[in-house]
């Protein structure tokens, strides 16, 4: 069973709509008034022929009923006017919606685990057509409702007036919408096929692109240029593939779907005029305008049925990839904020499709330009639960599919003290940071926080509690201030104290603008001592409880690194500079540096994933 049949397509769409009822509500209204209005012009016509005919029941002359007609093309073009700008929120609204539940959905993914989707890991890169191709679809069609139903309502009009007309006439209307059901029914399969290939492929060439991008160094040093392009050549002909078998035969159906009502009106108003021509039905010439004109209303809804079917089948598709991408049937609920020793209600809940689609807040400008408020995010009150003892019982972690990772790890951290990490390339020291923070999803043990249980690793393992740096910092293309802050506020001071811990002053004196220093992509203007530096900082002035350190001094010189350790270890002392006697940090390092091990509380040996030594 699929997830779109556990959650239907137009569940997952009413509850869009739902999202945001006034502004729906409202260019519903406005598209109504815009597809209604060229109704009332078959009135007109139907009495301006009969009043040339002398047959019209009332008394205008034929120049008032074409002002009337100019007039409601002017208020029509008013409307689409207002329409657009209605339908422009609405699109961005719902769009917006859908990437912020896929986003949050992916950041309570492990962090340090690869996604993957029928056994195949999805990059970074291949993530962005979801956000993109997939979300566009969506939109497409939640936003297309309220244009199929102000056609269908005028439709509805529309055949009511048929009827008064004839009867036996718009008996036939209903014949293609019969046929276009049972059209569409029977391309079920090879529409939403068609559409997933293509998807795939284009989600195979922008990952591709990612990669390159990624990887340029390391292409030009093996003299790869000729292979990759010829791989990313290969992958762009299948895509072109896919798109044109997928677009070609969307837009067949579409002009068989089309070609069909207009086959149908020609038929009926062959019998129409056939009629007329034998005298056998009592139509004048302005009921004959009149039927024709309204018959139009009610064929262009039978053709915009049959795409928007065609359509919901492909949303269908959007949902069934996002949804197989975050793992919804078997993601695990989380609280808003971090808990410790309080378990889930029902351990065993998961998030159903309509997670995708479900009622989030959204900050987004109004039509003036301003911004609404960000919520402010409770921090959790470490006055009352600093770290005093830190204990991990029986850790185990393998990567899926080999024998690599952690098997039964146990270890005690004490407040303020320095444990260090250390062994062979491979031994899993990485690996244990990462399934102790949560980074990766541990297989089997428990981690207390002064003797209470942490349910929940990735969400509890976050500053002020704790902060990490990678090998690789993850730094952003924007200046060094904004780097190390990230959003918190802290005056000069404290931010001071923290590049002074991390040995980063100096090299500041040497930046022409300072903390306003613009670092590029990934901090591509920094010195790989400098990134590792700067990251040190930021987790020094958010000065948390746990200090998580991988390998600080692959790229810091030996001299440089034990000035970091030695302010560190000073804190507290007489230092105008560094002085912080209200912060105790607990260090937990990865290291092979023998002035770290000579320093450290308690060194733990790692070997094939086990602790062989402390």
């Amino acid at each position: 069973m699929t997830l779109t049949q556990q959650n239907p397509i137009w569940k997952l769409l009413w509850q869009m709509i739902l999202y945001a009822p006034r502004l729906y509500l409202l260019d519903t209204f406005l598209w109504m008034f815009i597809l209604g209005l060229p109704a009332i012009p078959g009135l007109i016509i139907r009495e301006f022929f009969n009043t040339l005919t002398h047959q019209s029941q009332i008394s205008l002359s034929p120049q008032t009923l074409i002002v009337l007609l100019f007039a409601i093309g002017l208020g029509r073009i008013l409307a689409i006017f207002a329409g657009r700008i209605t339908k422009t929120q609405h699109r961005f609204t719902m769009s917006s919606l859908v990437q912020r539940n896929l986003l949050e959905k992916l950041f309570q993914h492990p962090g340090a685990e690869p996604f993957t989707k029928d056994g195949k890991t999805t990059s970074p890169g291949e993530i962005i057509s979801y956000f993109r191709e997939d979300v566009a679809q969506i939109e497409d069609n939640v936003v297309g409702t309220n244009e199929i139903l102000g056609t269908g309502i005028f439709a509805f009009v529309s055949l009511v007036i048929l009827l008064n007309v004839s009867v036996r006439l718009t008996i036939f209307v209903f014949l293609p919408l019969v046929i276009i059901a049972i059209l569409i029914q029977l391309t079920e399969k090879r529409i939403k096929r068609y559409r997933r290939v293509s998807r795939q492929a284009t989600q195979q060439v922008t990952g591709l692109i990612a990669e390159i991008f990624n990887s340029v160094q390391a292409i030009q040093v093996a003299g790869a240029e000729a292979i990759v392009l010829q791989h990313f050549g290969k992958l762009n002909e299948q895509r072109r593939s896919s798109m044109v078998r997928d677009q070609v035969f969307a837009t067949a159906l579409n002009s068989s779907l089309e070609n069909l009502v207009n086959i149908g009106t020609g038929l009926i108003l062959l019998v129409a005029s056939l009629s007329i021509a034998h005298e056998t039905a009592l139509l004048t010439v302005g009921d004959f305008a009149l039927f024709v004109y309204y018959l139009s209303f009610v064929t262009e809804f039978l053709w915009s049925l049959g795409a928007f079917l065609a359509l919901s089948k492909q949303t269908e598709v959007a949902f069934e990839r996002m949804a197989a991408l975050i793992g919804t049937e078997t993601l695990t609920v989380t609280t808003n904020a971090p808990m410790i020793a309080k378990p889930l209600t029902n351990p065993t809940d998961t998030f159903p499709t309509t997670a995708l689609v479900a009622a989030k807040p959204l900050y987004l400008h109004n039509l003036r330009g301003q911004k609404p408020p960000l919520p402010i995010i409770q921090q959790p009150d470490l006055n009352s639960d600093r770290l005093q003892c830190l204990t991990v019982q029986n850790l185990s972690y393998h990567y899926p599919g080999s024998d690599r990772g952690i098997s039964n790890i146990s270890l005690s951290l004490n407040r303020g003290s320095l444990t260090v990490i250390t062994g062979r390339v491979g031994a899993g020291k990485t690996t244990l940071l990462r399934v102790l923070l949560g980074l990766l999803p541990s297989q089997s043990g428990s981690i207390y926080w002064n003797n209470q249980l942490v349910e929940q690793p990735a969400s509890f393992f976050v500053p002020p509690r704790t902060a990490y740096t990678p090998q690789v910092p993850q730094l952003f293309s924007h200046t060094l201030r904004k780097n190390l802050l990230l959003g918190l506020e802290r005056d000069e001071q404290a931010l001071e104290q923290a590049i002074a811990l991390a040995a980063f002053e100096s090299d500041l004196t040497t930046m022409p603008e300072g903390l306003e220093t613009v670092i590029g992509a990934r901090g591509v203007r920094l010195s790989g001592g400098q990134q590792q530096r700067s990251a040190a900082s930021r987790m020094f002035v958010r000065r948390p409880e746990l200090l998580v350190f991988d390998d600080l001094s692959s790229a810091l010189d030996i001299k440089t690194e034990q000035q970091l350790w030695s302010r560190l270890f000073a804190m507290g002392e007489q230092n105008e500079l560094i002085n912080t006697p209200d912060w105790q940090p607990t260090c937990l390092v990865v290291s092979h540096r023998e002035s770290v091990l000579q320093q450290a509380d308690q060194v733990l040996v790692l070997e094939q994933g086990a602790i062989v030594s402390t």
